[in-house]
């Protein structure tokens, strides 16, 4: 098992500027916000309200930083109100956006669940990414590797996988190569922003679970 996850490569997409950071960098890595009709700024998860957009990278400390110094404001170069539930409103909204595209994944052929099925996958080269609970058991998580040049994805909870994958729990799943594959990554590397993932012990609140 690895822990991590590679860089979406779209070294050629428009960039914009976190209005926290400074720093330009490829839209996929930062979300946009827009201001409401009753002026209060509403996280663009898709990226397609309207209205002038406010760009803010997707990390959850950017983002707390973002509002505790009022930057949201400036950005909207007006006064704005922000929800106190912003940042978990803005993970629940990442998290459901990687479990429905896994979920069209699976319904196109192109993602499997399950420790054998996987396992097949990864011996056939088959798979480009590997799925692992975050709360799955470490031991089970362990014998399966991140398929060479491919990306890992690890901090989704095995409840979160069953949604995915139509089933009650799921702790094991790959991901063949494909269009929807590559907007899993990048919306997965999003989330793992706001999750705030520790690399060394498989994600934040980890705790310990059973093989699937």
């Amino acid at each position: 098992m690895s822990q991590v996850v590679e860089n979406p490569d779209r070294s050629t997409g428009a960039e914009r500027k976190c209005i926290a950071t400074g720093e330009v960098q490829p839209k996929f890595g930062l979300i946009r916000f827009v201001v409401g009709p009753d002026q209060q700024i509403v996280p663009d998860i898709l990226g397609k309200l309207p209205g002038r957009g406010i760009w803010v990278s997707a990390q959850h400390e950017t983002l707390a930083k973002t509002i505790a110094k009022g930057l949201f404001s400036r950005g909207a170069k007006q006064t704005v109100s922000v929800p106190g539930t912003l940042i978990s409103d803005i993970e629940s909204q990442l998290a459901r956006r990687v479990i429905d595209l896994i979920s069209l994944a699976r319904k196109s052929g192109q993602a499997v669940s399950g420790y054998e099925k996987v396992k097949d996958w990864l011996s056939k080269e088959t798979a480009r990414v590997l799925i692992q609970a975050s709360d799955g058991s470490a031991r089970g998580k362990s014998k399966l590797s991140t398929p060479y040049g491919g990306s890992f994805i690890g901090w989704l909870t095995a409840d979160e996988l069953g949604l995915a994958f139509g089933r009650q729990t799921a702790i094991h799943g790959a991901l063949a190569s494909g269009g929807l594959t590559s907007r899993i990554v990048e919306e997965a590397a999003r989330l793992k922003g706001l999750r705030v993932i520790d690399d060394r012990d498989g994600g934040r609140g980890h705790r310990e679970g059973k093989d699937s």
